[in-house]
C-alpha cells in the first residue's frame, strides 16, 4: 500500500503475492481458541464515551447487521447488551480496569479479579478491554496476569484487550498474558497528526504481532473528526496491514457513505485477517516516503509517499520476473510488469497493491528453494531494515 504527502514521512504499503507457502510463527498465549486473527468490531468510546444507553447499543447492533458490517467481519460490540448482541450473532464486549477505578471513575477490578471474571463469564462476555487508570503502581505485568488467570479459570473463551498505553513495553510480555492485544501508545485522536504520531511508534515493534497476540495502536478514527477520505483510507489500510484490531468508533447508525465503503473493503480486510498474522515492517525511508513490507499466507508487502513513486521489485521487495499488479482500492488489475511499477499517490493518500508472480531472490541471487530459504530471507530483510539509523 502506498501513502503519500510531499516532505512528510508516510508509510507506503504494497502487498505482494510471490510464494504460496510460509512457516507460521505462533506466540505463547492462552489456548482458549480466540485471537488467532485480530478482532474486528465496534467500540462506543471514540464517538460516545460514557454517553451510551440501551437504545443506542441496540440500534448499533442492528446497524452492524443492516449495513453489512457483520458480514465482512465486524462481530464484537463493545460495550453491549449480552443477550441482544448474541441474538444477532454478534459478540459481546465489556470494559474494566486494572486499578481501583476505571478512567471514568467507575469501580475497577484490582483485587477483585476472580469475582469480576466469574461475573463476566456468567454474563457470557466475549471480550474484555482492561484499562490502567487509578492503579496501585504495582507492575503492569503482574496486574494484567492476575486478570488473565481469573479469566482462564472461568473456562469461557474471552478475548483479552490489554490497555496499559505501552508504558511498560507490553509487546515484550503481552503474548504471555493471554490471547490478547496490547495497546502500544497513548489514546488516538481524529486527526492526521495523531495517526502519524502513533504510526511512528509502531516501527520497532511490528515483529511482536502474531496469531494470538496483537499490537494495538488504538481504535480506528475513520468517520470521526475532519479526516479527509484519503486520510481515512490511509489510516484504515495501515492499521489493517499492521495487524491491528479493527474496531470502528464512529456512529454506524447513520454512516457516511464514503466511510462505510472504506471500512467494508474486503480486499483490505483480507490483509488484516490473513492467517499468517505477520505485520508489515519498514524497509526504507527517504525524505518524503517510506517503504513497508510484509508477508501474507499466499505472499505480500507495503509502503508510503506522494507524487509519482517507482516500486523496484528487486531493490524493494527482493523478487524478480513478471509481476501482475492489482490495486486493492480501485479494485482493478494494473497489468504485468517486469522490473518495476510506477504510480501517483495523492496528498495524505494511499495505494494498496497486490503483486502476484515472480520469484524471490537471495542476496547472492540464489533462488529460494524451500520454506526455510523464504523464512531466512525475510529475517535478513527485516533485520536489515530494523537496524537502519532512520528508524
Amino acid at each position: 500500500m502506498i501513502i503519500g504527502s510531499a516532505g512528510v514521512h508516510f508509510p507506503v504499503f504494497i502487498t505482494l503475492f510471490y510464494v504460496a507457502y510460509f512457516v507460521i510463527n505462533g506466540v505463547n498465549s492462552l489456548n482458549n481458541g480466540v485471537g488467532r486473527t485480530p478482532p474486528m468490531g465496534w467500540n462506543s468510546w471514540n464517538k460516545f464515551q460514557c454517553g451510551i444507553d440501551e437504545k443506542l447499543i441496540k440500534d448499533t447492533a442492528d446497524a452492524l447487521i443492516n449495513h453489512g458490517l457483520a458480514d465482512v467481519g465486524y462481530k464484537y460490540l463493545n460495550i453491549a447488551l449480552s443477550d441482544y448482541a448474541h441474538s444477532k450473532g454478534l459478540l459481546f464486549g465489556i470494559y474494566s480496569d486494572a486499578g481501583f477505578l476505571t478512567c471514568a471513575k467507575r469501580p475497577g477490578s484490582l483485587g477483585y479479579e476472580k469475582k469480576d471474571a466469574m461475573t463476566y463469564a456468567s454474563w457470557e462476555i466475549d471480550y474484555l478491554k482492561y484499562d490502567n487508570c487509578y492503579n496501585d503502581t504495582s507492575p503492569e505485568q503482574q496486574r494484567y496476569q492476575a486478570m488473565r488467570d481469573a479469566l482462564n479459570a472461568t473456562g469461557r473463551p474471552i478475548f483479552y484487550s490489554i490497555c496499559e498505553w505501552g508504558i511498560s513495553s507490553p509487546h515484550l510480555w503481552g503474548s504471555s498474558v493471554g490471547n490478547s492485544s496490547w495497546r502500544t501508545t497513548e489514546d488516538i485522536h481524529p486527526s492526521w497528526l495523531s495517526i502519524l504520531n502513533i504510526l511512528g511508534k509502531q516501527e520497532r515493534i511490528t515483529k511482536y504481532a502474531g496469531p494470538g497476540g496483537w499490537n494495538d495502536p488504538d481504535m480506528l478514527q475513520v468517520g470521526n473528526g475532519n479526516l479527509t477520505i484519503d486520510e481515512q483510507k490511509s489510516h484504515f489500510s495501515l492499521w489493517a496491514a499492521l495487524k491491528s484490531p479493527l474496531l470502528l468508533g464512529f456512529d454506524i447508525r447513520t454512516p457516511p457513505v464514503d466511510t462505510l465503503k472504506i471500512v467494508k473493503n474486503t480486499e483490505i480486510i483480507a490483509i488484516n485477517q490473513d492467517k499468517l498474522g505477520k505485520s508489515v515492517f519498514i524497509v526504507q525511508r527517504t525524505s518524503s516516503w517510506d517503504i513497508w513490507t510484509g508477508e501474507l499466507s499466499d505472499g505480500h508487502v507495503a509502503r508510503e509517499s506522494s507524487t509519482t513513486i517507482e516500486l523496484n521489485f528487486a531493490t524493494h521487495l527482493n523478487i524478480r520476473g513478471a509481476i501482475a499488479v492489482r490495486d486493492l482500492w480501485e479494485h482493478e488489475d494494473k497489468g504485468v510488469h517486469n522490473n518495476s511499477y510506477s504510480y501517483l499517490v495523492p496528498k495524505h493518500g494511499i495505494t494498496v497493491l497486490k503483486l502476484t508472480g515472480g520469484i524471490m531472490i537471495l542476496e547472492d541471487d540464489f533462488v529460494a528453494q524451500s520454506c526455510d530459504d523464504v523464512d531466512d530471507l525475510f529475517e535478513k530483510f527485516y533485520e536489515k531494515s530494523f537496524d537502519r539509523n532512520s528508524c
